[in-house]
C-alpha cells in the first residue's frame, strides 16, 4: 500500500500546504524531464508479489505480526490485513539471465517466508482473493496497526462525507454490501510488474503495457470467488476499484477520476502527464508534510502512492539520481512461484516487443477499445472476446497463442534475455493457455466436482501448490 508516514490525522493546514509542495514538485518534475535529467539507463526490472496467510482450517489468519518476527529479510513486508504479506524483489537489469536471477532471488525469499509461517502455524496461499475470506474477515480488528493505513481509512471515509462505500459486482452470480471502511481492498493480493526504461521511451512501453492489460489479466486470472459466489474470472479487478472509492471531494479539490481504474488515456509525454492529473483531479489523502528538500519530490511521490491505476507511473529519487518507471498491476497473485515468473516473463517479453515494433500502436488500437478489452478480459478470462491490431477480433486465448505468446519470446530475445530462460518460462504460459488452466478455471473445476466448500477448496489449493508445479498441471 506504500510508504509509511506518522500521523494518521491532519488538519486543514497539512492539506493547504501539502498542496503547495505538490504543485512545486511536479514543476519540478517536468523541468528535469524537459532538460534531460532523468536516469536512463538499459531496461531493469522487479517485481512484488502479495500472498495470503492461512490457518490450518482454510481460514484467513492474521498473524503477520508473528510471522515477520520470524523473517529476517526486510524485503519481506506486511500489508494493509493482518493476514496479507508482501516480497519485494531487487531490481535486475532485463538483458542477460534476469530471469533466473529473479527466479533465484524470489525463491529464496519465498522458502523463508514459509519457513517463518510454518512456524507461527500457519501456511502461505499465492492467489487473487483467497476462496475463504469472509465478510467479516475483512474488519477494522484485521487491519495492520499503522499510521498509513488508518489515514487512509480515514481520508476516503471523509472524502466520501462519511457515506458507506458500495460493492455491488454482477457476474456469474451478484454480490452487494456497503461497508464504513476500505477494509474490502485487503481481499485482493496481486503479482505488480516493475519496468524501468530510458525516458525516451517509457511512453511507448506505458502504452503498449495498457494495450497487454487484457491478455495479462486473462492468463493470471485467479480470483473467481468471493464471499462463496461466482463473479467474475478476476473478480479482484471490481473489488478493488470499488473497495476505496472516492466520490467526494475534500475543500479546495478538484476532478472526480477514479482512484483505482484503467486511467484516462494513453501516455503522451514521458509519463509526466499523469503526475499533473494527479495534482489536478485527485484529492490529496495522505498530506503529512515531509522533512525534505524539494528535490527529493516526497510529496509527489507520497500522493501518488494513493492512486492506484492498473497501469502505473512511478517515480523515485536515488542517490540524487531521478529514475521514472512503470508498474503493470493488473495480474493476481499465484498460483505457484512457476507461475509468477511466467506471468512476468510473459508481460516483460510481450511489453517490450509490441513498444518497439508497433510506433502507432495508440491510433490502431483506441484507448478506450484497450479499456473494454481489459473488463472483458477480466469477467471472462481467455474466453473473452477481444479487438486487437490490424483489424483481429476473436477469442483473448487464441490471440496469446498465435500473436502475443511469440511476441513476448522476440521481445525477451530482443532484450538480450538468455533465450533458454525465455523458452522455458514461455512454455509454462503457452501450456497453461491451451489447456484454458489459470488459477480461475482450476478453482471452478474443483468445486464443481467436489462441492461447494470454500475452505476445503482453499487447503486444496495450498495442498496441490506445495511442491510448486504450475496450475495447469495440478490435479483436480
Amino acid at each position: 500500500m506504500g510508504q509509511e508516514i506518522a500521523q494518521a490525522r491532519f488538519g486543514s493546514e497539512d492539506f493547504r500546504v501539502f498542496r503547495e509542495r505538490l504543485r512545486a514538485e511536479t514543476q519540478l518534475l517536468g523541468e528535469w524531464l524537459r532538460a534531460g535529467r532523468v536516469v536512463d539507463g538499459e531496461p531493469s526490472i522487479g517485481l512484488e508479489l502479495e500472498a495470503w496467510l492461512v490457518d490450518a482450517a482454510g481460514r484467513p489468519a492474521p498473524v503477520s505480526e508473528q510471522v515477520l518476527a520470524r523473517v529476517t529479510d526486510a524485503r519481506v513486508e506486511n500489508e494493509l490485513a493482518r493476514f496479507n504479506l508482501e516480497l519485494n524483489t531487487d531490481v535486475h537489469a532485463l538483458a542477460g539471465s534476469s530471469l533466473q536471477a529473479l527466479e533465484a532471488e524470489l525463491t529464496g525469499r519465498w522458502r523463508q517466508a514459509q519457513q517463518a509461517a510454518a512456524e507461527a502455524g500457519c501456511r502461505i496461499a499465492l492467489v487473487g482473493i483467497l476462496p475463504s475470506v469472509r465478510e467479516a474477515d475483512l474488519c477494522l480488528a484485521n487491519m495492520t496497526p499503522s499510521p498509513r493505513y488508518a489515514a487512509l481509512n480515514e481520508q476516503v471515509l471523509a472524502l466520501r462525507g462519511r457515506q458507506p462505500l458500495t460493492l455491488d459486482i454482477e457476474g456469474a452470480e451478484r454480490f452487494r454490501t456497503e461497508r464504513h471502511d476500505v477494509m474490502l481492498e485487503a481481499a485482493t493480493t496481486s503479482l505488480q510488474l516493475h519496468l524501468q526504461v530510458p525516458p525516451r521511451r517509457i511512453a511507448a512501453f506505458f502504452n503498449a503495457a495498457v494495450a497487454l492489460s487484457a491478455a495479462s489479466v486473462a492468463v493470471a486470472a485467479n480470483s473467481p470467488r468471493l464471499f462463496g459466489r461466482h463473479l467474475w474470472q478476476e473478480s479482484r479487478i471490481p473489488l478493488f476499484e470499488q473497495a476505496v472509492a472516492c466520490t467526494r471531494l475534500e475543500p479546495g479539490g478538484a476532478g472526480t477520476l477514479a482512484r483505482v481504474g484503467f486511467g484516462s488515456g494513453y501516455a503522451r509525454d514521458a509519463l509526466y502527464g499523469f503526475f499533473v492529473e494527479n495534482r489536478q483531479h485527485h484529492p490529496v489523502l495522505l498530506p503529512e508534510l515531509q522533512d525534505a528538500p524539494v528535490e527529493a519530490l516526497a510529496h509527489l511521490r507520497l500522493h501518488n502512492g494513493t492512486i492506484w491505476r492498473w497501469n502505473r507511473p512511478l517515480v523515485d529519487v536515488v542517490d540524487g539520481q531521478c529514475q521514472l518507471r512503470l508498474e503493470h498491476r493488473v495480474m493476481a497473485a499465484g498460483p505457484t512461484v512457476a507461475d509468477v515468473l511466467a506471468n512476468a516473463a510473459f508481460f516483460y517479453g510481450a511489453v517490450a516487443e509490441l513498444a518497439e515494433s508497433r510506433p502507432g500502436l495508440v491510433e490502431e488500437l483506441p484507448f478506450h477499445i484497450a479499456e473494454q478489452n481489459f473488463y472483458a478480459a477480466a469477467r471472462y478470462g481467455l474466453d473473452a472476446e477481444v479487438e486487437w491490431l490490424d483489424g483481429w477480433f476473436g477469442r483473448l486465448g487464441d490471440l496469446v497463442t498465435e500473436r502475443l505468446l511469440p511476441k513476448a519470446r522476440r521481445g525477451l530475445v530482443r532484450a538480450g534475455v538468455v533465450e533458454a530462460e525465455a523458452t522455458a518460462h514461455l512454455r509454462v504460459v503457452e501450456e497453461r493457455v491451451a489447456s484454458g488452466r489459470t488459477g480461475a478455471a482450476w478453482q471452478l473445476a474443483w468445486l464443481e466436482r467436489r462441492g461447494g466448500d470454500d475452505a476445503a477448496l482453499t487447503r486444496a489449493y495450498l495442498d496441490r501448490a506445495a511442491d510448486g508445479e504450475p496450475v495447469h498441471r495440478w490435479p483436480l
